[in-house]
């Protein structure tokens, strides 16, 4: 069972002391309060997975306090319990927003069972709310060949407990590709918890993935979970690691190795059950050679690494892509539906779409804002496209060909100019191009351009 965090509220000394042992024997964590007043405070300023509540205590019993709890907004689960129970007490306390009400003396296993029974509730009513909050944005949308292949790689290791390092360029999908793994794993029912590394100021990186007691540090007026144990049972995303400092790199890999963390300002380590999945847009075996990233760590995560596509690179999918966004932001503004005539989603598979997916997405937002009489045609979306979309004529390639075959032939003379403008510096040019040195290697190669005589 994962390890509760309770609060226990009770005028009796022996009631408090029994209850709160029975909880820490089975695992669990139990904070005690004799005055309704203090435990409105202590409420307020931390968080807890149940409150268990006397009815009948002096200065203001417990259903009065589960109302002022309830007129905070605290979604924690509330439990009563009277040695004076009788139907009427136990309904008011119902309609007040108590999930169950225990009559006193109240056995062990009864205890136990009602906080099983009041974390079951807690973790169905969060995915409810996810589900309600995110339906129709974490899905996987594509038609080609380029990512059926890579689905086919996703179902495989999804069922495992392998480690995951997703790879690919902003904005391609990578914490997508996470959720799935997670949705189609045997911890799909249990937290998906996501962290971006890149989004985290240093010093406070560590209490974000381990947490920290209170008083912990200047600040630190509560208790606080981190990732680690807030996805205890379930899958943590740590996105952008190849931007984690190095320092932290270390107290992650013990946590990785030995699977306990230790929260800031805390007297012993937590035991944690975690599937950890990392994504980058980085080169993490650059980082590796330039000493930027632990060696170490980096064999850890790297076990099974899924390289996500640029879209530019999967223009099959961009007309199903165009159909389901339209769709979602549509029904989340109650606009009419939109069509998208034929010359403009070819327009729109001209682009490069250097921001990828997410690019896609914004820009598809904006056409719809734009769009006349409930249609985008060509002339709306060469008007909402950026200005540089567009290349100069004379870079445009003449001739014959399909639009793949020239595509190519305009992607070679980039490549090609960005090479001589960083004198064939492999490592500089993939990041002027905004791509990995390994992608940059491949795309080389399948254009035909020859780096081995003049790479350094």
């Amino acid at each position: 069972m994962t390890k509760a965090h309770l609060l226990i509220i009770d005028d009796e000394p022996n009631t408090l002391a029994s209850l709160s042992r029975a909880f820490r024997l089975a695992g669990h964590e139990a904070a005690v309060c004799d005055q309704p007043a203090r435990a409105l405070e202590l409420v307020k300023s931390q968080t807890f997975d149940l409150i268990l509540s006397d009815v009948v205590m002096p200065g203001k019993d417990g259903i009065a306090l589960l109302e002022e709890i309830k007129t905070l907004g605290v979604t924690t689960p509330v439990v009563m319990m009277s040695g004076q129970a009788h139907v009427q007490m136990a309904v008011r306390a119902t309609k007040v927003g108590a999930i169950d009400f225990l009559e006193k003396p109240i056995s062990t296993d009864k205890l136990l069972l009602t906080l099983d029974n009041a974390m079951r509730l807690t973790r169905l009513e969060r995915e409810n709310r996810e589900l309600r909050g995110t339906l129709g944005k974490h899905e996987l949308v594509w038609r080609g060949e380029v990512m059926s292949r890579l689905m086919a790689q996703i179902e495989r290791v999804a069922a495992s407990e392998t480690r995951v390092c997703i790879l690919g360029e902003t904005g391609t999908g990578k914490e997508l590709v996470a959720r799935t793994l997670h949705q189609k794993s045997p911890r799909a029912g249990q937290p998906f918890v996501t962290l971006n590394c890149a989004a985290v100021p240093a010093e406070l990186i560590e209490s974000e993935l381990f947490g920290h007691e209170k008083g912990a540090f200047t600040g630190a007026a509560a208790r606080h979970l981190g990732k680690f144990e807030q996805a205890n049972g379930g899958t943590l995303f740590l996105d952008e690691i190849g931007d984690m400092p190095l320092a932290m790199q270390a107290k992650l890999l013990r946590g990785l190795e030995e699977g306990e963390v230790e929260r800031i300002g805390g007297s012993g380590t937590v035991k944690v059950d975690v599937r950890v999945i990392v994504a980058t847009h980085r080169d993490l075996t650059e980082q590796v050679r330039e000493g930027k990233f632990r060696q170490d760590l980096f064999h850890r995560i790297y076990v099974f690494p899924i390289t996500l596509p640029p879209l530019r690179e999967r223009r099959d999918d961009i007309p199903v892509l165009i159909e389901h966004f339209q769709k979602q932001i549509a029904r989340q503004n109650n606009w009419k539906a939109t069509e998208f005539t034929a010359d403009a989603i070819a327009e729109l598979q001209k682009y490069s779409w250097p921001g990828n997916v997410r690019e896609l997405r914004n820009m598809i937002e904006r056409l719809l804002l734009l769009a006349t009489n409930n249609v985008v045609d060509q002339s709306i979306v060469r008007v909402a496209l950026p200005s540089n979309s567009s290349m100069p004529a004379a870079s445009i390639p003449d001739g014959q060909g399909t639009l793949a075959q020239r595509m190519d032939q305009v992607e070679r003379k980039i490549i090609l100019a960005e090479l001589d403008r960083q004198q064939h510096h492999i490592t500089n040019t993939s990041k002027a191009l905004g791509v990995e040195r390994s992608h940059l290697y491949k795309k080389c190669q399948q254009l035909g351009i020859d780096l081995v005589k003049k790479a350094r």
